[in-house]
Order: structure tokens, then sequence, then C-alpha cells
């Protein structure tokens, strides 16, 4: 039976963005703009007529900015998916942190200019994409007889879980963990990444104390250096965005800089980070698997690398990279990501160690590094 489209609600004080946001989206057969709204204030007073299943909402507007009418829009929609728009700034950077807290799915940064044709493209890839993967939740909740039961978890980020296709439910073939202890830890994520990475450093600090951590999340400039600031804050630990041709060491979190790719290298007896200015690698920069597939070369079988929530397979390839070379692969499960897309291409690809929900991966670090494989 075919599905109705995504209704998706549009809100944006710019009539060049709605303009533009609606061509795209009437393009696509799988969702519909059911409104094109100028103000937070409009949108809180017919979201129950135009009942979207996606807004699109920006952060700063008159008579009612993004922020303060997002709380009231999932007041009247408990369910909503909310991908907040703005422009590159340090300030709306972190207004759009603070709106992952209060609930919304995700953020989007707008290109400062419409007419560059290459960063316009980006803008409409990653958007359609978010509307795309996030809006799959809101439809599969509404057929609940059609996906196994949840596991009740606490927050909101957990609680609004992506289900992939059934195809992808089918049982997923482990490996046994390496035989050498590691000796750094690598993430990558995406979508609904802050929120996980948060949970993880959170808990892993005898881990980062004597080992190094590496960490790339798909995410833009201004606001790969406020998440620094957060992990820095989360784990009680020194973290901030990884500089070209520095020593990789343990005690620190280094975070692959937003629009660039983050590799590591071996100098002397040392490793290095070599900053990458080169195109986009699975639509992203910076990609997981520059990341991934460098390390082996500096630590060999001593890597360990997680897969957190994220939309597409970036990691996979680098993921096989370092299995070849005899390291370890552990992937966040369905259940707690966001989208289980990334998560679920590692973990479909055969080439974990263990799939686990969000709570249950610093725990299996700690235990990891400390020597315990079982």
């Amino acid at each position: 039976m075919q599905q109705e489209p995504l209704r998706v609600m549009l809100v944006d004080d710019s009539v060049v963005i709605r303009g533009m946001i609606s061509r795209w989206l009437s393009a696509e057969p799988d969702m519909v703009v059911a409104a094109s709204l100028r103000t937070g204030l409009d949108a809180v007073n017919q979201i129950e007529r135009i009942n979207p299943d996606v807004a699109v909402l920006d952060i700063e507007m008159p008579e009612l900015d993004g922020i303060s009418a997002l709380p009231q829009l999932l007041a009247k929609k408990r369910n909503l998916i909310v991908i907040m728009a703005s422009t590159l700034t340090r300030r709306n950077a972190e207004i759009s942190f603070k709106a992952l807290s209060l609930g919304a799915s995700d953020y989007i940064p707008k290109p400062e200019s419409t007419r560059e044709a290459t960063a316009a493209e980006t803008f409409r890839h990653d958007l359609v994409q978010k509307i795309r993967h996030l809006g799959a939740k809101v439809r599969r909740s509404s057929h609940p007889t059609a996906v196994p039961s949840l596991v009740p978890v606490p927050d909101r980020m957990r609680e609004g879980v992506l289900r992939a296709p059934a195809v992808a439910s089918a049982p997923v073939a482990k490996r046994s963990f390496s035989s050498q202890n590691p000796r750094v830890l690598l993430i990558g994520s995406s979508t609904g990444g802050p929120q996980a990475l948060m949970s993880v450093v959170g808990e892993i600090g005898p881990v980062i104390d004597r080992f190094p951590v590496l960490i790339t999340q798909h995410m833009p400039p201004t606001f790969t250096t406020i998440l620094a600031e957060h992990l820095a804050r989360a784990s009680n630990r020194p973290a901030r965005e990884a500089v070209d041709g520095e020593a990789v060491r343990a005690g620190h979190i280094y975070l692959a800089p937003g629009g660039r790719h983050m590799r590591v290298v071996r100098q002397g007896t040392e490793p290095v980070i070599v900053l990458d200015d080169g195109p986009p690698i699975n639509f992203c920069k910076p990609a997981v698997d520059p990341l991934f597939t460098s390390a082996t070369d500096v630590w060999q079988a001593a890597v360990l690398a997680v897969v957190l929530t994220g939309m597409g397979a970036d990691g996979t390839r680098g993921g096989k990279d370092i299995v070849a070379a005899g390291g370890s692969v552990i992937a966040q499960d369905e259940a707690t990501s966001v989208v289980w897309g990334m998560p679920g291409a590692a973990a479909h690809a055969g080439i974990c160690a263990a799939v686990l929900p969000l709570n249950q991966i610093a725990p299996k670090l700690t235990r990891l590094f400390s020597g315990d494989r079982s």
C-alpha cells in the first residue's frame, strides 16, 4: 500500500528560502509542502490545522523565533520532527545545540548565499535526506503493529527512534574482538550524534586519561567548535578541534573540524593529525572513512572504533580496513539510534564485534581498554 507523502511545514521569514525549499520538496515524490509560514507564531497557531510530520524551523524570525516556538510546537504535537535551520554563526550554532536538548531532532546550516550553486545543492541534498529519514520514524510509529516494540528509554532522543526497513532486521553476524588490547579510540557519528557523543564521553574518563580519542561527527564549521566545548564539559577532559600537524596524545579528545577531513599519520615515533581540504566523501566533509582507514597504518590491530547513530554508510569502508588490520568495530544498535544508517551499514557488513544500545557502549569500552575482551 502506497504511503501518503510526508507533510512538511516550512517556517522561515525569508520568502526566498521558503520558495527555494518549496520547489525542491515539490520535486520529491514522497513529500509535500503542507504549509509555508513566515513566523514561529504562525506555526504555533496553525500546527493543529496543518498537522505536519516534519517542521523546518528557522532560528531568527520576527514575533516568535525558532527556539521560542520549538517547545510550543512540541507541546501541541509531541511526535513532530523538527529540523532547525540557521546560518553559520556562533550564536546560531549555540542555539541549535540548545534546540537539540529541547527536543529538536536535528539541525541544518543554511547557505550564506543561495546563488552559490555548490552550497545550495549541498543544502538541498542534506535537507531532503534529513526530512526523508527522520520523517520515516513518524510513519513507523503510526503503524505500531508493523514494528517490534521498543524498550522504553528516558530521553526524547532515544524515544524517537528510526526503524530500518524490514530487510534490515535480519540477524547480524558478529566477529570476535581483536586479540590485541586497543591503544586508540575512534568514533564516527552523524544525525543524533551530538547527544550520543555526550552520553559516551561523559562515562569513559578513565579511558580518555590513558588513550587518545579521535572523533569525526558530520557537522559544519563553527558547529564543531561548539561541539568540542560541549564534549570537554561532558568528559571533564581536554577536547577541541584538531589542529593540522599536532601530535596525538593520551588524555585528549580530538574532533575533526567542520569542512576538513581528519587523518592520522606516523611521524617518527609519534602519531600526528593531518587535516585534508579535499572533496566530500560519502557526501560528507569531514567524513569518517578517512579517519578509520588512516588509523590502521598507525596503530594496526590496536584500533577500536565505534559507529554511532547517523544517516548513510560512512564508516563502513574504513571499518572494513580496521577489521582487515586486526582491529575491532562496535556499532550502536537500531533501537537507540536516531537513524540506523551508519551503524546499520557497519553491522550488516559483518565487521562488528558488538552491536550495543547506547547506554552499554561506554561500559564496554571501559572493559575493553582494561584488557577484558569477554
